[in-house]
This record gives C-alpha cells, structure tokens and sequence, in this order.
C-alpha cells in the first residue's frame, strides 16, 4: 500500500496544487491524467480541500493511500482530510439557483464510500474510490445509485435542480472508524 500526504494552506489557490499534487500521484503509478479514476479522484479532492479550507480557514493535511493495482483494474483509492475545525461536514439543501452546498453530495454521488470522525481538536473526512467498480465516464446519466455502483454521474450531480439528490436524506454520516 502506498500512502503520500500533502500540507494544505489556507489559501484557496492550495486547492489547485492538492489536485496537481494527486494526479501526479497517479501518474506515477501509470494512470493517465483522462482515466475515469483519475477524473473522479481530482473532483473529490478538490471538493474535500475545499471544505477544509473554506470551512475552517486553517491549513489541512490531505491523505492518499493506494491499495491494490490501479493500472490492472483493480485497488481502491483512499482520500483523507485532516482540518482543525470542530464542526461536523453536513449536507446542505440547494436551491436551483445556488452556488455553493453541493460539495457533499458530489462526494455522496461519485464517491463509494465516505465518511468523517473527530480526531483531537479537529476531524478526518474521507473517502474511497474503488477501481473496480463504475466510475464517472462509464456511468448513465440515471438517478444516483442507478445500476453504477452506488455512484452518480457527472452530469446528473451537477445538474441544475437537483431533483434526484434531493430523493437522499440529508442528515450527517455516521462517524465510521478508519479501514486499513
């Protein structure tokens, strides 16, 4: 298993470089930067990055560990953020209009698990990807959940009104302890 970190100021250009930073990751590992895994893996960086740190306006630690064999079709990818901030991630209801409050669902929907626990003064949210699996290129346009292994497509989740995410409840995940 491969796990690389990288410190993330407060600056919301930090965002851009922790999306660099992951594709290099897995460039390094063979997976080209157009590879469905690494389209979907850059989306849900950049939306965790971003909650740390527009949320907390605090430096964050982003977390990557690589299990198994990515270029074979296999292996789970794994995306932890570190922040200082106490409170909890919690979904938001968007309006049609709004333009910010999706991230989570963008997690929820591409993502094929995630969740958050507390830790010391501040919290981990993470999430997994796993290789075998649908991903955002290979998915329908269906509702979310439909038939590509528990994710959303692209186009659905940033669709305008949301009418599919709004059939999913809206309540904060459990704290779920870490998968090694």
């Amino acid at each position: 298993m491969l796990q690389v970190q990288l410190e993330v100021g407060t600056d919301p250009k930090e965002v851009g470089r922790a999306r660099r930073w992951a594709l290099s990751r897995l460039a390094g590992l063979g997976v080209e930067p157009d590879d469905s895994l690494a389209e979907t893996l850059v989306l849900l960086v950049s939306e965790l990055v971003t909650n740390a740190v527009v949320h907390t306006g605090r430096p964050a630690v982003l977390h990557m560990a690589l299990s198994g064999c990515l270029v074979a079709g296999g292996g789970t990818v794994r995306i932890e953020v570190a922040d200082a901030g106490s409170s909890p991630p919690r979904r938001c209801r968007t309006g049609r209009d709004d333009t910010h409050g999706r991230g989570l669902e963008l997690v929820g929907g591409l993502a094929d698990r995630w969740g958050w626990r507390y830790e010391g003064s501040g919290k981990r949210v993470w999430c997994e990807l796993d290789r075998g699996r649908g991903t955002v290129a290979g998915a329908g346009t269906g509702a979310v959940g439909a038939g590509n292994g528990g994710r959303a497509s692209a186009e659905t989740l940033l669709a305008g009104p949301q009418e599919a995410l709004r059939e999913r409840p809206y309540d904060r995940p459990a704290v779920q302890p870490a998968r090694t």
